[in-house]
């Protein structure tokens, strides 16, 4: 197999020279364009480029199949649930899909999505000609899919019957379950996790060195942009935790193959949770916070005015990247901790709340007094504070022990977090996607489909995990695949989860039309008439990445590409902001 790999590579080399468009259109320090013609077109452009831009779409590509993967998952389990027996899936079909739904969302959709933006708009945020380490950056994606087939080999292979099956240890993958379990499934889930946090690191380490070195002379500390500022601190973040975690995944395959002991026995049990929480509790930051800096991004565009409170919101994600490393414990409130260490893990918990605070109070702020624009991007904006308002007071209620001991492995702590994942984070991506549609496309989206997007998916948000939060007040456990007698009133549980899994219908219409709306859109859109589609130079917020393509579209037509009109400029913005707002 080594000397294949290394005959695949000499080829490779030698009919393509990597070096010769490291650099394909970013914009250098002094404004102009910079591409290079050698780089190749078709299959091959994809497999080897090293541009930021390719890498950024990449990931996007990647992570909406991952998306696409664990919201088939959620919506077979959903349906499992609309009866209280047990007599759809079966318990261990449920078990595995409950395991990849949860791995794929956080580790093959959260994180490569949000470094799908990262890689496509840092470097023409900053001006930079690109990532720091463009082979490298590609090196981290490529790590992915075979890190996703790893974990998704279980499923996959389990009805041909090899003797391999999809694993069963829910995501958090306690000890000694994780342990006991001869599953060669959950040792194939191990190694894809491994490769994925591999991966993380070393595009951490590129969005680091790319903010450190590759800033333009026009960008300094003082200016630099809200997402970027959510990037660095979301990359140190991970400098620390995913090492821990890989650490702690390899004791695991020790343990399961080798006879170690390092999770054995209930000492082992409580190690493996302070190892894994120590990296679960920040790894919920990383996710959140490059969407906290798209909303705090995009948001002011729509409110016609700048962010309020600036550097407040820096220093809130300053703060929100320290504190996160001091909770973890709160996940362990039931397992017989010291009361003292139980103590100042919730007080840490309950401050922790602050930033965020914060920082939703600066969104409402600027929006206050502001010139809205109900565009498609706003609304996900909109929808983002308020699901995120819900997830975060939830949360406040868990962070404290005497409640947390009722809540605790309920599904109040599944309402609490998917308040946060889906309502939050996504709808941060959403707002993201149609923001900068334009920008990579060139295109408009179908503006009434985007609309409807937002409203399906916010009211399908809100009535899948709403009901969740009662469930969790009735008592209703999660991760059960039944709930039949022996868990409590019937009646009542299934009216709650008949009402979340209509919630999950809707949620599947709206990710429908919006995958819909993105292809058509990005093949037979409307083409936008100038590079400044969202009319912010009239409000003083037009950005760098706008100018880059102000200066593509320059390009484009000095090399006899489509003709730029300045003078459809004005009627084009006022054509936009009507249709945008509906007037």
């Amino acid at each position: 197999m080594g000397l294949f790999l290394l005959v695949v590579a000499a080829w490779i080399a030698r009919v393509e020279s990597w070096r010769s468009y490291t650099p394909a259109g970013g914009i250098g320090e002094s404004g102009t364009v910079r591409g290079h013609a050698e780089k190749p077109g078709g299959l091959l452009r994809w497999l080897t480029t090293v541009d930021h831009k390719d890498i950024g779409l990449l990931y996007g590509v990647f992570a909406v199949l991952s998306f696409a993967w664990g919201g088939i998952a959620v919506v077979l389990m959903r349906t499992e649930l609309l009866t209280p027996p047990v007599d759809l899936l079966g318990e261990a079909t449920y078990n595995a899909l409950l395991t990849t739904h949860g791995i794929t969302m956080l580790f093959l959709f959260g994180t490569p999505m949000l470094a799908a933006f990262s890689n496509y708009l840092i470097p023409l945020l900053i001006g930079a000609d690109d990532m720091a380490f463009p082979r490298i950056n590609a090196i981290a994606f490529w790590l992915l899919p075979p890190g996703a087939i790893l974990i998704w080999a279980g499923v996959i292979l389990d009805p041909l019957g090899v003797g391999i099956e999809g694993a069963q240890t829910a995501w958090t993958m306690y000890a000694p379950l994780s342990v006991q379990q001869s599953n060669p499934g959950i040792d194939l889930m191990l190694l894809g996790l491994h490769l994925t946090g591999v991966s993380a690191t070393m595009g951490a380490i590129n969005f680091i060195a790319t903010i450190f070195t590759g800033r333009g002379e026009n960008v300094s500390w003082a200016n630099l942009d809200i997402f970027s500022w959510t990037v660095l601190v979301q990359s140190g973040q991970i400098l620390f935790a995913f090492p821990l975690l890989g650490s702690a995944i390899v004791m695991l395959l020790f343990d399961r193959n080798f006879g170690t002991t390092f999770f054995v026995g209930e000492g082992g049990a409580m190690l493996w949770q302070h190892l894994f929480w120590f990296f679960g509790h920040p790894e919920v930051y990383i996710l959140v916070l490059p969407p906290m800096g798209l909303i705090s991004y995009i948001l002011p565009r729509f409110a016609g005015r700048r962010l309020f409170g600036f550097k407040f919101v820096v220093y809130s994600t300053l703060a929100l990247g320290v504190l996160s490393f001091g909770v973890w414990a709160h996940h362990m409130f039931a397992t017989g901790m010291d009361p003292r260490l139980k103590a100042s893990f919730m007080a840490v918990s309950i401050a922790i709340a602050i930033p965020s605070a914060v920082k939703t109070f600066n969104w409402i702020t600027t929006m206050w007094g502001g010139r809205i624009r109900l565009a498609t991007p706003m609304l996900f904006c909109i929808g983002f504070i308020a699901n995120f308002i819900i997830g975060g007071v939830t949360g406040v209620f868990e962070a404290a022990i005497p409640i947390d001991m009722v809540l605790h492995d309920t599904y109040h702590v599944i309402a609490h977090f998917h308040y946060v994942i889906m309502g939050g984070i996504a709808f941060a991506i959403f707002a993201a996607i149609y923001y900068w549609f334009p920008l990579v496309t060139g295109r408009w989206y179908q503006r009434t489909l985007g609309k409807w997007h937002f409203w399906l998916t916010m009211v399908g948000t809100n009535l899948t995990f709403f009901p969740m939060i009662f469930l969790g007040y009735g008592g209703m456990p999660r991760r059960y695949a039944g709930y039949d007698l022996t868990v409590g009133p019937v009646a009542y549980f299934t009216d709650l989860h008949q009402l979340a899994t209509l919630g999950v219908f809707v949620l599947t219409v709206g990710q429908l039309i919006f995958v819909w709306n993105l292809l058509s859109s990005w093949v037979e859109g409307k083409e936008i008439d100038s590079a400044d589609p969202w009319n912010l130079e009239r409000d003083g917020l037009l950005t760098n990445e706008w100018q880059w393509l102000e200066e593509t579209r320059r390009t484009a037509l000095v090399d006899g590409g489509i003709d730029f009109a300045p003078e459809s400029v004005v009627n084009s913005h006022k054509q936009s902001e009507h249709e945008e707002t509906g007037e």
